[in-house]
């Protein structure tokens, strides 16, 4: 699978059921989120101010078409958690390296609130992997499509050495379809 093809694929509102294992918490979380996955315009200026931070691992590479991700979402982990936790967006630049693999430039990554770069690859079956390394720790996610309507994704974030598994977790995402009614 292309990139282009898996980001296409994403496009549009999510309902997503996300169960998490904090291993070193000894503490299990259910997550309900709404996504909403959509191309960014090549004018959207928190992108140009993306891209004027130009990354070195990114200089030889040229990107195809963003998206961004904006999220709301309710745990039940802590009733008194901070709402900025719970909410918020990114802008996701993919950078294909060739046609399986690649680097994806995000203003805030997955594990740590910080701009990052991931490596991508997407296995023979069309599972897209995506790596992270950040200060302190690691973030390994995998996401597929079951059906067209259907994403599944997991995640383990580890020590920043990739020796112990601080956190475990499993979602499956149902795309929101809009029913138009019928004309009387």
């Amino acid at each position: 699978m292309l990139i282009e093809e898996f980001v296409n694929k994403s496009i549009g509102r999510w309902r997503s059921m996300r169960t998490g294992h904090s291993l070193a918490f000894r503490q299990f979380e259910d997550i309900l989120s709404d996504l909403e996955i959509s191309e960014v315009d090549n004018d959207n200026k928190s992108l140009s101010q993306l891209l004027n931070n130009k990354r070195p691992e990114l200089n030889e590479l040229s990107p195809v078409k963003a998206f961004q991700m904006k999220w709301e979402a309710d745990s039940d982990w802590n009733e008194n958690q901070d709402e900025e936790n719970l909410s918020g967006e990114c802008i996701i630049v993919p950078y294909p390296i060739d046609l399986t693999r690649g680097l994806l430039l995000r203003s805030v990554g997955y594990a740590e609130s910080e701009e990052a770069v991931s490596t991508y690859n997407f296995l023979s079956d069309g599972t897209f992997i995506l790596i992270t390394d950040y200060e302190q720790c690691r973030a390994e996610e995998r996401i597929w499509f079951a059906s067209e309507n259907i994403r599944c994704r997991s995640s383990i974030i580890r020590t920043s050495e990739g020796s112990g598994v601080l956190q475990t977790s499993y979602a499956s995402e149902i795309r929101r379809i809009e029913i138009k009614a019928e004309a009387e």
